[in-house]
């Protein structure tokens, strides 16, 4: 029998590990609660060393829900928020939720142009905001209705001691900042919100299936769209994410918060997984191995959630004996492929395997991994979570399953799938089948025993750094350069899974290619991952018989001219 229809991959999931995860029926607002209630003087966040417990976090949300209510904020709300990793994140995250508003994530190194594409698009009209991207949200528009913009020090949330060794480079930063965009004006402290009263107990709620979350991805398309994703998606992704690794002890242990909480991968580990398991969340609001080091003398890691460069990086400072990794209990790694260089690498040094994990965030994200078992696969990306379904079906017949060992696309359906795209109902419909099955987008194999492996992306988008990288955003940008015709944007792969933003030119009849000029747009437009490593010039681009330009033969070719590359190779095995 196949084994999408019995699930008989369970036999290779980890002791303790559950067919089934019990079913949610909550917000995570209940959630955050049972936990304060539960665990109320264990440190819940950890940032710089200063640490916050579960009933100070609760405290602060209950302030800060209260100060964005008397804002006018309300149940339904867009509120987006725009900040690294720091404890602020966390309580805006929640105080946002307490309301039943949406939290809509946006990355602080986004240019005034990528802003305004998605403000646009979910019309929030409170922002709550670093205050080091305050200028660039007040420089947005007026159309677009924002009407009230909260700052947030991040320093606040640092030791004294740290704060006061910060404190000179960041006033030359800001009188720096200050004379390019004018003083920081007319923005409330976020300090402010957390002098408010609590939130009184008898607010109104949100439910289980309330959408708690804007996450804009690409998705299938490479059109940035808001995936809604509700509080059972995310509280079941956190519930799944628990019962995949049964040996870590709840209530205890510290996970790395490496992962940037705007990217759906940090969003689940650092602020609902840490809070289902009741986990202490070090943040890092940058990933920086001193910083982590130094973390690991007071908070060992005991779970690390990150991308291959990340543990590639830390393994190579372990190896050099400023880590010690041996106390961790789970590794899990996503966003690109993890390779056995790295794999390796890591478990000689940590105490723990190191196994590749795969999702979307239209699956809030994790949907597949491989176990924490002998049984796991390296270079797979493993077998569905518990509660999770899958199909592998003919991409141009999605009805028709093909047979295990064939090349199809992958579908999923399971208590993460995400509820549809913000304002964007025909492109829900093509993405979510009836019977709520998800279609990836991604070409894999499955094998007898159900792991699966991925062959290609039928998507053309570039993951780069763990994110999605929009071809057409890209060339949009590199053609508005003086003299050129048309461009292609490709990722080329290198080493640890990640791949190389590359652009190839054609040029205006007797025009020349202006570099920099190319680099300066794309450093005005462009957030620094989406930017070209490479520039190439071509005489033409190959093209479909209606004209359409063939990024795959492009990358095809890149790739079998690897010199033409300017951006050095890795060698996994360095």
């Amino acid at each position: 029998m196949h084994p999408n229809e019995t699930r008989a991959w369970n036999r290779f999931y980890a002791k303790g590990t559950p067919v089934d995860i019990e079913p949610v029926t909550g917000s995570l607002v209940d959630l955050l609660d049972e936990r304060v209630a539960q665990w109320s003087d264990r440190d819940a966040i950890s940032f710089f060393g200063r640490t916050v417990t579960y009933r100070e976090l609760g405290e602060r949300v209950a302030r800060v829900a209260q100060g964005l209510a008397d804002l006018g904020v309300g149940a339904g709300d867009r509120v987006a928020l725009i900040m690294p990793n720091a404890p602020q994140h966390v309580v805006a995250f929640y105080a946002v939720l307490r309301l039943g508003a949406i939290v809509v994530e946006h990355n602080p190194l986004y240019t005034r142009g990528e802003l305004e594409t998605q403000f646009r698009d979910h019309g929030a009209e409170v922002v709550i905001a670093w205050d080091k991207m305050v200028p660039t949200v007040q420089s947005l528009p007026q159309e677009l209705g924002i009407r009230t913009i909260v700052a947030v020090d991040v320093t606040r949330a640092m030791p004294f001691a740290t704060r006061a060794a910060l404190r000179l480079p960041i006033a030359k930063a800001r009188a720096s900042r200050e004379k390019l965009t004018g003083p920081t004006t007319g923005a409330i402290q976020f300090a402010e919100l957390e002098k408010a009263r609590p939130l009184a107990a008898s607010h109104p709620r949100p439910g289980r299936d309330d959408i708690a979350c804007l996450q804009y991805t690409s998705g299938t398309t490479g059109t940035p769209k808001g995936a809604m994703i509700s509080h059972g998606n995310l509280w079941a992704n956190a519930r799944q994410g628990a019962a995949w690794m049964p040996d870590f002890t709840r209530g205890e242990g510290s996970i790395y918060g490496l992962l940037p909480m705007f990217h759906s991968f940090g969003v689940l580990l650092s602020i609902i997984y840490s809070i289902e398991t009741g986990s202490r969340a070090v943040l890092f609001p940058t990933f920086d191995p001193e910083l982590v080091s130094q973390a690991a003398k007071r908070f060992p890691p005991t779970f690390v959630p990150a991308v291959p460069p990340m543990f590639d990086r830390l393994a190579r400072v372990a190896r050099d004996g400023k880590l010690d990794l041996t106390g961790v209990v789970y590794a899990i790694s996503g966003a690109m492929t993890l390779t056995p260089a790295v794999v390796k690498r890591w478990e000689a040094l940590a105490g723990s395997m190191l196994n590749e994990g795969y999702g979307l965030t239209e699956t809030s994200p994790v949907a597949l991994a491989n176990p924490f078992s002998d049984a796991r696969r390296i270079g797979a990306i493993g077998i569905p979570f518990p509660s999770t379904d899958i199909r592998v079906v003919d991409p141009e017949e999605p009805t028709r399953e093909v047979a295990l060992g064939e090349v199809g696309e992958l579908l999923i359906a399971g208590p993460q799938v995400f509820q549809g795209y913000w304002n964007r109902p025909d492109e829900t419909a093509a993405a979510l089948l009836d019977g709520g099955w998800l279609r990836t987008g991604d070409l894999v194999v499955q094998d007898d025993d159900g792991f699966v492996t991925v062959v290609d992306r039928k998507k053309e988008l570039i993951i780069t750094g763990g994110f999605n990288v929009s071809p057409s955003e890209v060339e949009r940008v590199v053609n508005t350069v003086p003299g050129v015709a048309e461009s292609a944007v490709v990722g080329i792969a290198r080493g640890g899974g990640a791949e190389v933003v590359t652009a190839v030119v054609v040029l205006d009849d007797g025009a020349s290619f202006d570099e920099d000029a190319a680099r300066e747009a794309a450093r005005e437009q462009l957030a620094e991952f989406k930017r070209p490593s490479s520039y190439l010039v071509w005489e033409e681009l190959p093209k479909s018989l209606i004209g359409k330009v063939l990024r795959r033969t492009v990358r095809d070719t890149l790739v079998a001219d690897r010199t033409a590359v300017r951006a050095p190779a890795v060698d996994p095995e360095a």
